[in-house]
């Protein structure tokens, strides 16, 4: 139970599920109500899958790929820098705003899925490394890995019931109200990538 706990705890404060709404709605700004849950069951769906798969296999095809985790934070930082920048200068939504809701395809909707949504803002390096130190920490027993297991998808599921109240908030903010919100988060996410891209190059650097 203390390891259970004690992962509960590490994955959702690494995730945050709330503060991944108003991103979310950045991020689906254009889209019906519809395709924004289509957007948060996919996201969902790949992040448990990585996020599982992280930890049975992460460390080993992280060894043999000669890839550090230093590596992989600085380049989900630079991923999230480049969204940043198109959400602070309206970008994103000039780009949304010339193809009518109808024409957003079942790939558009798939690609905001698996970027950025799960990759890297719900499975991002601090949630995959957390994953890989939990999984560590099993020591290859059995039950505990399927509580690591349990654990992520209650993190998973929690983050998806956060995004399904994302329409909620956008019709609570309205037109002026998602702009100004864009704009602002398109800061803080810029703030967040550079901080993704520091806290790599000091671990790079220790190692």
């Amino acid at each position: 139970m203390e390891f259970l706990t004690n992962a509960l705890v590490t994955l959702l404060v690494i995730v945050e599920p709330l503060a991944l709404v108003p991103i979310f709605l950045a991020t689906t700004q254009g889209f019906s109500a519809d395709q924004r849950r289509q957007v948060a069951w996919r996201a969902s769906v790949i992040a448990f899958v990585l996020l599982s798969l992280c930890a049975f296999f992460g460390e080993w095809l992280l060894t043999r790929l000669g890839i550090s985790l230093p590596a992989f934070r600085i380049a989900g930082g630079l991923l999230l820098f480049s969204i940043s920048f198109e959400m602070i200068f309206g970008l994103r939504a000039g780009r949304k705003s010339a193809v009518e809701r109808e024409e957003i395809d079942k790939d558009h909707i798939i690609r905001v899925a698996a970027f950025p949504m799960a990759i890297p803002l719900l499975a991002g390096p601090g949630a995959i490394a957390a994953t890989l130190l939990l999984a560590g920490q099993t020591g290859g027993s059995p039950s505990l890995m399927a509580g690591l297991i349990a654990v992520l998808a209650v993190v998973i599921v929690l983050s998806w019931l956060c995004l399904r109240i994302a329409e909620r908030v956008n019709r609570l903010l309205g037109t002026l109200g998602n702009v100004v919100v864009s704009r602002l988060l398109g800061i803080i996410l810029a703030a967040l990538a550079v901080q993704f891209i520091i806290d790599g190059i000091r671990a790079a650097i220790r190692a």
